[in-house]
């Protein structure tokens, strides 16, 4: 493992600890057994039988009506956050799809480009705008988690089985 993983697994192992106080385990020690879990990069918490518990029960219970992140508020972070779309290439702007009626989802790639043939004129009626759908994350969400230097270090994943 790394330093910078370590450093997060120190944290995180500290606050499970700490959940150990009656009354405040029941509430958070799921929650930073998620945590924990969930920023496993190498392998990924599917490669970690230990894992397997809290995210299938997580999984399921994201299913529920009413559900709620299970949080760990002793490692200092919330519930996840979520990007399901990746960068665009390079070259390439982010842009809406006409089928996002409020015209907020960034969910597709553009790129303006010159279609006059060489030594012709300037952009006039040359310009052509292409798109492509927005590539998808393969870990759309992620934690980000302060390490004992102050840098917090952003730890993505997937809730697949």
């Amino acid at each position: 493992m790394n330093r910078i993983m370590l450093t997060a697994t120190a944290t995180i192992l500290a606050a499970a600890t700490w959940t150990s106080v009656p009354g405040r385990a029941e509430a958070s020690e799921w929650g930073c057994e998620v945590l924990l879990c969930a920023s496993s990069s190498n392998p990924a918490w599917r490669g970690v039988p230990a894992c397997h518990p809290p995210m299938y029960r997580l999984i399921s219970a994201m299913k529920g009506w009413g559900f709620s992140w299970p949080t760990c508020p002793e490692a200092g972070t919330g519930k996840p956050g979520y990007e399901a779309y990746d960068e665009c290439p390079a070259g390439w702007s982010v842009g809406s799809s006409n089928q996002d009626h409020a015209g907020r989802q960034a969910d597709l790639c553009f790129q303006v480009r010159n279609s006059c043939p060489s030594g012709f004129g300037g952009r006039d009626g040359c310009e052509q705008t292409v798109t492509m759908p927005r590539p998808l994350r393969e870990d759309p969400y992620y934690f980000d988690i302060r390490a004992d230097d102050g840098n917090v270090n952003r730890h993505w994943f997937n809730l697949r089985r």
